[in-house]
């Protein structure tokens, strides 16, 4: 089976899935790379070897020559473009998030629940990195007792664009979000948002991130956008009988200078090059089997349920309770 597979957005993500589909994945045919700048869209297709490029993505999607798609354009453009697909009745494999719209998230998952097939994936590839895979079995194994905590934090170089209070929480939390959730097995009942400097400190100011879990479990996060040094992520995850950290490539210790250090990547790529890899590989393998892999639409609507409360908390100063409708059965 070889999937004819549209790329839509041609930034450093479509970029980057381009390029791991054609290098490292078989059985994937590079169909088309659409961005509205057709001249980025072109540079993409002339390094991967795609055999077209377009600049109106719902076109795209409806191609007949394309048989899926992914999505990697800019967050507002998820959720309407994953409907195309769902239209289309194509599958779609769509970065995070969903939308930053539970309202939004709930069209597509009606739209997907009318279609009566599993067609969405969203890119919470964390999900498929070996380090949470490991802790997420060690857990499940019994070897650590029941989970008590989970602590993680996320921090970036810089913002990758203009800069809003509400960033760290829609933009680069949900990846804990999800994680966290989907390693304890438990949705989110609460969320309390903290800032150094309370009220007057910068949008661009950490945030640190309570969560209570339905389980009984404690979630905290804390989110850095501006944190200079370099991309930075980790966790421990606490049970009644030990914890487990989480441990991110290294490929080198450096003796240098009268120093032992290590260096940091500047973001998130080579850190979860390997998440995406899997992800990808398994979102293929799907496609074949007719079995749902990765994060639903569910998950992502569940997600973005957590990030508006988080919002919420944030200019509220108050803890918020996390509300959303009922699982639909389709998503069971």
């Amino acid at each position: 089976m070889t999937v004819r597979l549209a790329i839509i957005g041609a930034g450093i993500m479509g970029g980057d899935h381009a390029r791991l589909f054609a290098a490292e994945i078989p059985g994937v045919t590079l169909q088309t790379i659409c961005d509205a700048d057709a001249a980025r869209a072109r540079a993409v297709a002339d390094k991967v070897g795609a055999r077209h490029v377009a600049s109106d993505p719902e076109a795209a999607i409806r191609d007949g020559n394309v048989d899926a798609v992914l999505i990697a354009a800019p967050d507002p453009f998820h959720a309407p473009l994953t409907l195309a697909c769902i239209a289309a009745a194509k599958p779609v494999l769509c970065e995070k998030p969903l939308s930053q719209s539970t309202r939004e998230c709930l069209a597509v998952m009606e739209a997907e629940e009318r279609r009566g097939k599993r067609l969405v994936q969203i890119g919470f590839m964390r999900r498929f990195d070996p380090s949470y895979v490991e802790i997420k079995n060690l857990l499940a194994s019994g070897a650590l007792g029941k989970a008590l905590m989970f602590h993680c934090f996320h921090r970036n170089v810089a913002p990758a664009y203009g800069v809003q209070d509400s960033m760290a929480i829609c933009n680069s939390a949900p990846h804990e979000f999800d994680v966290a959730r989907w390693m304890l097995g438990s949705d989110y009942t609460s969320i309390s948002v903290f800032r150094p400097g309370g009220a007057n400190a910068p949008q661009s100011a950490p945030v640190f991130m309570v969560l209570e879990t339905a389980g009984g479990q404690l979630v905290d996060i804390e989110v850095n956008i501006s944190a200079a040094y370099g991309y930075d992520v980790r966790g421990e995850l606490v049970g009644e009988k030990g914890s487990a950290f989480l441990r991110a490539p290294v490929l080198a210790d450096v003796n240098l200078g009268l120093k032992s250090y290590s260096v940091y990547p500047e973001d998130w790529r080579p850190r979860f090059v390997e998440a995406y890899r899997r992800q990808n590989l398994a979102w293929l393998k799907s496609l074949a089997s007719g079995v749902p892999a990765g994060a639903s639409a569910w998950d992502g609507y569940c997600a973005t349920a957590v990030a508006e409360a988080g919002v919420a908390a944030l200019r509220t100063g108050k803890t918020v309770a996390v509300e959303h409708v009922a699982r639909p059965g389709f998503y069971a």
